[in-house]
């Protein structure tokens, strides 16, 4: 079985609450999703909130256009790749790649 290949595309996100909430929106993360740090490590290492092909089969997100993001808010962004890194390594089902390339 193949992972569910989800992309996360950062374009246009500017700062935290821009970040969750396309965390929101391109991972399908229920409605009660807190938006914060937390909330997503918890939502990342839990399977059961994952779309439900992700279940089974495990999920690669991809990180798309997160350079400009990285570079308004470097904080935040080194925060959010202690996340991912923090999620993949509690569910060995997950893992994060940043998409290399242009951001448009």
């Amino acid at each position: 079985m193949t992972e569910l290949v989800v992309t996360l595309d950062l374009d246009g996100v500017t700062d935290k609450a821009g970040l969750m909430d396309r965390c929101a929106r391109d991972l399908r993360l229920p409605g009660w999703f807190g938006r914060n740090w937390d909330a997503l490590a918890d939502s990342l290492s839990d399977r059961t909130v994952w779309p439900e092909s992700a279940v089974e089969q495990g999920m690669r997100i991809v990180v798309r256009n997160w350079r400009p993001y990285a570079k308004a808010r470097p904080d935040e962004w080194e925060t959010a790749q202690e996340v991912f890194a923090q999620a993949v390594d509690r569910t060995s089902a997950l893992s994060v790649l940043l998409a290399l390339g242009g951001s448009s």
